[in-house]
Formats: C-alpha cells, sequence, structure tokens
C-alpha cells in the first residue's frame, strides 16, 4: 500500500477539467479532498442488488433526507462485462448520472473475482470455463466456489475488466462523481485456511518471497505485534519455507494466503491506476471473537495481517473495516495502526451507527462512514442518523482545519454498563464522561438528570460526541447523551471549570449561530457539560483554571 501522501500538487487532468480526487496526509491524519476542498465522506452503503436505476430511482430523496453526501454502491464484473471483452457500463452510467443528478458523490464497489469470500460475481463465462479459470480447492480435494489466487488466468481477467471500467471513468466521470474505488469484496479463504490447489501447495513448499521478507526486515520495529510475535518465536529468519519462518498451524496458512491474495488484488489495482488513479482499497469481514483462520474469511486485510497486504499490494492506498461488532471503537482503533487512515465502508445499521460515526470522524479524522443496506434503514435508527450527520457536516470545516493536529477526539462508551467516568486526554485537560443511553425526565424545579425509576421511555439511544479543542480552554462539543467534566492532566495542581457554555450551530459558511447560554440548570450551575440523550447538539464552551 502507498503511504497516503499524494502531493497536494497533483496535476489536472489533461482535458482542463479539475483535479482527479486524491488523499494527502496532514499530520497524522489522512483527509480524502475533492475539487480542492477537504472532503468528509457521509455515506451510506447500498444492499448488493440496489444500485439499478429501477430500483434506486425512488430511494435518492429519502438519502438525501439523512444527510448523506455520498452513496457507496457495486459495479459488478458479470453485469458489465457479460461476454468476454465485450462491456455493458450501462449500469455503471446510470448510477454515475443519478448521483450527480442528486448532489452525491459515489464510492464505487468493484465486485470481481471474491464478494464475501465467493466468486459469485465473476460472469458466466469465467464460471463455466474452470479449466481455464480454475478454483480453490479444499484439503480432500473439492472445488470451492472460489476463484484460486493462484491463477495468472484468474488474475489477468480480472484486471483487464476494472482497467476497462477505470479507462471508462475516465471518460465519462468527468465532474468527478467517483470519488473512491473499492478493490473485491471482503477477501477471504473459508472453510479451510488455506488452498490446496497443486499451484498453492508448490508456493506453500517453496521459499517465503524475497519481497515480503525484505518488509519484514525494513519494518521490524513496527510490525503488527501479532505478526511479530509468530515471526520471533520461529526464529525471525531471513529466509526459508512458510512453516520455517513462521512455523506450522493455521495462522502461517492465513500468512500464506494474505500474501497471495495481495499480490492478486495489488495487481488488478495497479492495472485499473494506470488508467485513471483514484484513491483505491479494499476491505475486510472482521474476525469473530473465538475463531480460528478458515472459521471467519481468512487471509484478508484485517489488522493483524495489514503489512503483509502492504508489503504485497502496494498500490492499494489503504485497508478498511466493515464493522458490525458493538466493540465498534476497538476495531477502529486497530485500523489506524502504522498510519493506515480509517475509512468504515460497512457498518451495522442500528440507533448506535449514530454515534459510532461521530467516533470515526473524531478520534480517527475519518475518511468517512457508512452504514449497510441504507436504503432499508427506518424508524429510530434513520432518525439519529440523520441528525448524527447534521453535527458532522456542522463540523466539518473544524474536523478538516484540525486534522491530524493532536486536538480532536471522539467518545464512545468503553463498556455496555459503563459505571465510572471515561476518561480521555486532550491536549492539556482529562475529558472526564459519562453516557446516557435512556432518556431522562424533562428538567423541572432543578432536578437536574435523576433518572432513576422515574424514566417512562426506555427506548435505547445512542451515546457519543466529538470534541474539538478550538483553543486554550476552548472546546467545541457536538454529539447526544453525553456528559462532560474537566480536570488537569496532572490531578491536584489546580481546578477546571466552566466559564460559559452555549448551544447553537453553525451555518453553511462556517459562522457560529448562538441559539442560547447554558450556564443554569442545563450546567448543573456550572458543575458539567451536558449533551442531553435523544437530541444531538452542538456547544461552545470556555474553560477556566483555579486554585
Amino acid at each position: 500500500m502507498t503511504s497516503a501522501t499524494t502531493s497536494p500538487s497533483t496535476p489536472p487532468d489533461p482535458r482542463g477539467r479539475a483535479p482527479l480526487p486524491r488523499l494527502e496526509r496532514v499530520g497524522t491524519a489522512t483527509r480524502l479532498v475533492v475539487d480542492g476542498e477537504p472532503f468528509v465522506i457521509r455515506g451510506g452503503e447500498l444492499g448488493n442488488s440496489s444500485a439499478e436505476r429501477s430500483h434506486l430511482a425512488g430511494h435518492w430523496p429519502r438519502l438525501a433526507e439523512l444527510g448523506l453526501n455520498t452513496v457507496v454502491a457495486p459495479a459488478s464484473w458479470d453485469v458489465v462485462e457479460p461476454a468476454e471483452g465485450r462491456f455493458d457500463w450501462t449500469s455503471v452510467d446510470e448510477l454515475v448520472e443519478d448521483a450527480r443528478a442528486h448532489g452525491m458523490r459515489l464510492v464505487l464497489l468493484w465486485f470481481g473475482s471474491w464478494k464475501n469470500s465467493m466468486s459469485s460475481y465473476v460472469p458466466g463465462w469465467v464460471k463455466t470455463d474452470v479449466a481455464r479459470f480454475p478454483r480453490a480447492r479444499d484439503s480432500r480435494g473439492r472445488a470451492l466456489e472460489i476463484l484460486t489466487p493462484f491463477s495468472a488466468a484468474n488474475r489477468d481477467a480480472d484486471g483487464r475488466a476494472f482497467a476497462a471500467l477505470l479507462a471508462h471513468l475516465r471518460e465519462v466521470d468527468e465532474h468527478h462523481v467517483v470519488v473512491l474505488v473499492q478493490v473485491e469484496n471482503e477477501i477471504g479463504m473459508i472453510p479451510e485456511a488455506r488452498d490446496r490447489t497443486p499451484e498453492a501447495d508448490a508456493a506453500f513448499a517453496g521459499p517465503v518471497p524475497t519481497e515480503l521478507l525484505a518488509y519484514l526486515a525494513d519494518h521490524r520495529d513496527t510490525l503488527a505485534p501479532e505478526l511479530a510475535a509468530r515471526w520471533t518465536a520461529a526464529g525471525g529468519r531471513s529466509q526459508g519455507t512458510w512453516t520455517d519462518v513462521f512455523g506450522a498451524g493455521p495462522a502461517t496458512d492465513e500468512l500464506f494466503m494474505a500474501w497471495a491474495f495481495a499480490r492478486y488484488v495489488g495487481a488488478v489495482t495497479a492495472a485499473g491506476k494506470a488508467e485513471l488513479d483514484l484513491p483505491m482499497y479494499t476491505n475486510a469481514a472482521l474476525v469473530r471473537p473465538g475463531t480460528q483462520p478458515g472459521q471467519y474469511p481468512s487471509a484478508g486485510p484485517l489488522p493483524h495481517l495489514i503489512d503483509v497486504w502492504r508489503a504485497g499490494a502496494p498500490a492499494l492506498d489503504f485497508i478498511a473495516p466493515d464493522i458490525y461488532f458493538p466493540n465498534f471503537a476497538e476495531w477502529a482503533d486497530r485500523y489506524v495502526r502504522g498510519g493506515n487512515p480509517l475509512f468504515v465502508p460497512e457498518a451495522l445499521r442500528s440507533v448506535d451507527a449514530a454515534a459510532n460515526a461521530l467516533y470515526a470522524y473524531g478520534r480517527h479524522a475519518a475518511i468517512g462512514f457508512s452504514p449497510f443496506g441504507i436504503e432499508t434503514i427506518e424508524d429510530h435508527a434513520a432518525t439519529m442518523l440523520a441528525a448524527s450527520y447534521d453535527v458532522v457536516r456542522q463540523l466539518t470545516p473544524l474536523l478538516a482545519e484540525h486534522a491530524g493536529q493532536g486536538t480532536t477526539t471522539g467518545l464512545l462508551p468503553p463498556a455496555e454498563d459503563q459505571r465510572v467516568p471515561h476518561r480521555v486526554p486532550l491536549v492539556d485537560v482529562v475529558l472526564a464522561a459519562t453516557y446516557e443511553r435512556i432518556a431522562a425526565p424533562s428538567l423541572a424545579d432543578g432536578v437536574i438528570n435523576e433518572v432513576g425509576d422515574r424514566a417512562t421511555d426506555t427506548t435505547r439511544l445512542p451515546a457519543g460526541a466529538i470534541v474539538i479543542r478550538t483553543g486554550p480552554d476552548e472546546l467545541v462539543v457536538g454529539g447526544i447523551g453525553v456528559t462532560l467534566t474537566f480536570d488537569p492532566v496532572e490531578a491536584g495542581t489546580e481546578t477546571v471549570g466552566i466559564l460559559s457554555c452555549e448551544e447553537g450551530r453553525y451555518d453553511d459558511d462556517g459562522g457560529w449561530q448562538h441559539r442560547r447560554w447554558l450556564n443554569g440548570d442545563q450546567t448543573h450551575q456550572g458543575r458539567h457539560v451536558r449533551l442531553e440523550p435523544g437530541r444531538f447538539t452542538i456547544q461552545r464552551v470556555r474553560l477556566y483554571r483555579y486554585r
């Protein structure tokens, strides 16, 4: 993978069009730049069979109401190349045209050789010619519904089709509606950890490629801990077979397959980039707790394999997680290892998506966030996501300004039942956060947030926030269901109080529109800053210190 440090001076399109979308490094963060401006993806991924014009036509207004600025949608190999060498771009053209007509950008998903491990989106002429386009095999020799990555014919056919897609976009997408491209989808080996074709067996018995060994040696101090531990335990060798270098077992089988998948995907990616150099990534289905390689889609672009993917697929700009598990923050944190930018192309379509998005943007300057099956989101989850995306839209200029500077963070409950304040440092102050997942009764007669058994609505609500340090002892806080107090980094040196707190919103030009001061009951007479449950708000806070 590249280091995502494309120069801001990327040349314009030779036809005089605006520069291509690109990634640029700012401090410790990577941001997407579109039409010369930082662009934060407020996304939603369509269901796999929902991207055709005849089906999607009635959904565009709803997607706009949700606050999306980007739709994540597939382009399928079987649809665009129904016969070898004969391309039908109708589905792609209609998607680009309709997205632009509704003011949306696109992240285009290439459903090529693999989709959710299987090769279900390859054309019929590939599926039926198993001699020319071989399948992976299990340990009993049975063919699987998975193209083997050890076939040059498989790789080259996919690469030609992907290159043709990017060449077509170069011709028709003059407005750069497509801002990112995903190469393949949730690659992985299952139900065993390793392909057992004769070609795969021969490669496994042979030496570990010198390119991978050289990468390990050059990055010894920054390797993913799981890979470093396995390599070290086997003696830290600089040559040998896969079992010599990494030991025997399913974990080594997975490393071997990760290299094979990465090399294949890297070649496909490079073929596309030679036609149109858009930012490209590939995504992963995550590991369920307690499972072993082969019991999940193994060898995909997972955080414990990031170094193998970086070494094997340098044309990719980054790898991305599809996060459907409740420990969202843990997975997001793992995916920013070594400067990998965070983009979440698929996320659980629930009320928690609204808070998870805030964490991704605030904590990790995420390129974007995208619940899956967005066209079917309903009720409370839809209302909460729209309100969350409105907060993100308002804060985007500030997020862009502070990206990579260490002056922003995101807050999520670190445990389901968090009984003590969640302490998060931000520059020279410590945020002590508590979270409310149930609506509190209305404030009256000075009674402050004493829910107890008086709560009548037990609807589960999202809780999370973005916090931006905009100046010395000045903060902007946006979110829902979070109460904050403030402490100095060095305990006992001073007390941090609230000088003022106001609620408002940012207009389309980035100007602050004051709504009301919150210096009484709403801040518990200056004791805390509270984003009440059930309602997304933005507050500007000024602190002061005393002894």
